[in-house]
């Protein structure tokens, strides 16, 4: 049977509320299927507002592999703002799709990828709004089964009373074979119910199903072991690696963007993957081990995308883009490819010591001349080589004194405060750093017209990182090492003033870290977080530190631990993580040696480049690092006769 569209319903409200445009639809490259046609149905959901879910590679991928599929349907969903929620509660208008505007109760699947984990209580507003029940054990047969994906996906222990499983790694073959399943079960008459369609999904190793295992604790509020209670299930649950990402060249027909949005242009993944081995980073750990696409395929990606598209400007996309190994001649090649139709590139961010000029001018050479953003992340060279960043002060000055001497006039520079083993002297040696780059740049430019701005934010440990043990800094401690390095940069006369200070405050970093690092616990955190009110944490016009703090006292103490214990508390080897029994592919010896290498402040090569240093994933996974170069130059598409 067909299922509604709420349109109608939904259209009376739109006059009503803010930016109506982004909950109407018919985006370019959209796709709406005949619902009797398909026998799977997904709901996908950013669990965000549209302007920032729209251009996510990750839903935008799943999106068009799932829609290829003959009887497969896809549609999307985001998180509506609080004026369309208050209406929506006083209409009866469910949470919906933008594609034909179908109710997300409806669908076989909701789908829901967390980039971070401030989304959580986006996902409950939207479950309420859809008529789902909160709880995955009060759902029935005909309630979507809720599937949680992303980075954040990689400790979903927070919301596992919530979700009914989490696929952990690359999402592009593990939907394709949870569809599968699912279309064996409801072609069978849906046998066994919701639990056995579950039970068949965990049987395969690579679906966590959450209420298929138990959590023991120790009288101190440690976990004491994690168990599956139904046989067949595994003890640990592997992640998704895709291999030869050309095989994968999506998404083909980018969506285009009704309503503006974070992101105005069109974008190609150039690798995944990170071996560069900064400590604190959860996404270069997790993704690894690192996959490029080749030259003449992402050539082959961009001619589609912008044929389909109309967008006027290329990211190229990957953890660190510069590392490449043909990022030149993809940059050349691209930027030769479309000088007349003046196609800008851009790299999301530059490694200091991956910069050069050559590179610089051809990503600039059909666009316009933005500022360079780097990313030493420590202000200071011992704490760099704590979070093992093998960047020296003197390369950046000698990158930033090539970019000032060939025109640029604005760097900005990102650091992180907070990091373990972290002194006030080294943050204080960011304010230093910034006046060497102001220096630098006046000297070799000639002009006194020169800008530094230096982006701070807090440092917060992530799981499947060397860092996962680390005490995390306290909101009062990062506020008050900020204050000191506003007052060092406001008091230099000489360079002060060309230099711009942004930074965020320590209170959404202790959130953040309690549902990074927390368990099961911390679930009915974010319900009582929920149930007054709390949307939109990622936001700093809708974040409430008092909200959360009031909520987690109330709900963790009836279990003996408060906020301090999953945030400044650090941990030791034999503690049992709330994430171990989900396999990322690295060693845990492995990461608890890189700590332990952490805290010497000893560095560790990249092993794209080097003899393996025994991090687990390859063997694991049974996977490979694949790089270039190819040897292949991105020719013209066409030869013009004249």
């Amino acid at each position: 049977m067909p299922v509604e569209s709420v349109f109608p319903r939904l259209e009376a409200l739109l006059p009503h509320v803010q930016k109506p445009i982004q909950y109407v639809g018919g985006e370019l490259n959209s796709t709406v299927k005949d619902w009797d046609a398909c026998d799977v149905r997904w709901a996908l959901m950013y669990p965000d507002a549209y302007e920032v879910g729209l251009p996510n590679q990750g839903v935008m991928i799943l999106y068009e592999v799932l829609n290829e599929r003959e009887g497969v349907l896809a549609e999307r969903t985001y998180s509506v703002w609080p004026d369309l929620e208050k209406l929506m509660r006083e209409h009866r208008v469910p949470q919906f799709t933008v594609d034909a505007h179908r109710p997300v109760g409806a669908f076989d699947l909701f789908g829901v990828s967390f980039s971070t984990e401030l989304g959580y209580t986006n996902l409950l507003t939207a479950l309420d709004l859809a008529g789902i029940p909160l709880r995955a054990r009060d759902r029935g047969v005909d309630h979507p089964v809720v599937v949680a994906g992303g980075h954040a996906a990689f400790n979903p222990e927070p919301i596992a009373d919530y979700i009914d499983c989490a696929v952990i790694g690359d999402g592009e073959q593990a939907v394709l074979e949870i569809t599968e399943i699912t279309r064996a079960w409801k072609a069978e008459g849906r046998p066994g119910g919701r639990e056995e369609l579950l039970l068949r999904l965990a049987k395969t190793g690579g679906v966590y199903v959450p209420g298929f295992y138990d959590v023991e604790y120790l009288p101190d509020g440690r976990i004491a072991r994690v168990v599956p209670n139904r046989s067949g299930v595994p003890w640990r649950v592997s992640k998704h690696t895709v291999m030869d990402l050309d095989e994968w060249p999506y998404p083909k027909q980018p969506l285009v963007p009704l309503a503006e949005t974070v992101h105005e242009r069109m974008s190609v993944e150039i690798f995944r993957g990170c071996t560069r081995g900064c400590r604190f980073c959860q996404a270069g750990m997790i993704t690894r081990p690192v996959r490029e696409r080749s030259i003449t395929g992402i050539g082959e990606m961009v001619e589609k995308g912008l044929k389909n598209t109309g967008f006027e400007e290329v990211g190229l996309l990957s953890l660190s883009s510069a590392d490449h190994s043909e990022i030149g001649d993809i940059a050349k090649g691209l930027a030769d490819r479309y000088e007349d139709d003046k196609i800008g590139l851009s790299l999301p961010s530059t490694r200091v010591d991956a910069f050069n000029i050559d590179l610089a001018n051809e990503l600039t050479r059909n666009g316009r001349r933005s500022g360079l953003t780097f990313a030493p992340e420590g202000g200071s060279e011992r704490i760099r080589k704590v979070i093992n960043k093998m960047v020296s002060e003197d390369d950046l000055i000698r990158t930033v004194a090539t970019a000032y001497g060939n025109g640029w006039r604005q760097v900005k520079l990102y650091f992180m405060c907070g990091l373990p083993t972290e002194t006030d002297d080294d943050v204080l040696q960011i304010a230093d750093m910034a006046a060497k780059v102001i220096s630098k740049g006046r000297e070799v430019s000639g002009s006194n017209d020169i800008r530094c701005t230096v982006s701070i934010g807090g440092f917060v440990p992530k799981p499947h990182t060397p860092f996962q043990w680390a005490p995390q800094l306290s909101a009062e401690e990062t506020d008050a090492r900020l204050e000191k390095l506003r007052e060092r940069i406001r008091a230099d006369k000489r360079y002060g003033r060309s230099i711009g200070f942004r930074y965020h405050d320590g209170k959404p970093g202790i959130v953040e870290g309690l549902l990074s690092r927390g368990d099961r616990r911390v679930g009915d955190v974010i319900r009582a977080v929920y149930e007054a009110g709390g949307r939109f944490d990622g936001w700093r016009e809708h974040f409430s530190y008092d909200l959360w703090m009031e909520c987690a006292e109330r709900a963790l103490a009836p279990h003996g631990v408060d906020v301090d214990w999953y945030t400044t508390r650090e941990r030791t080897y034999e503690e049992v993580l709330p994430w171990d029994h989900l396999d990322s592919g690295l060693d845990k010896d492995w990461l608890w040696e890189d700590w332990q290498d952490a805290l010497d402040e000893t560095e560790v090569e990249d092993c794209r480049w080097t003899p393996c240093f025994d991090c687990g994933v390859c063997p694991a996974m049974d996977t490979s690092i694949q790089i270039g170069p190819t040897g292949k130059k991105l020719l013209p598409l066409t030869v013009v006769n004249k």
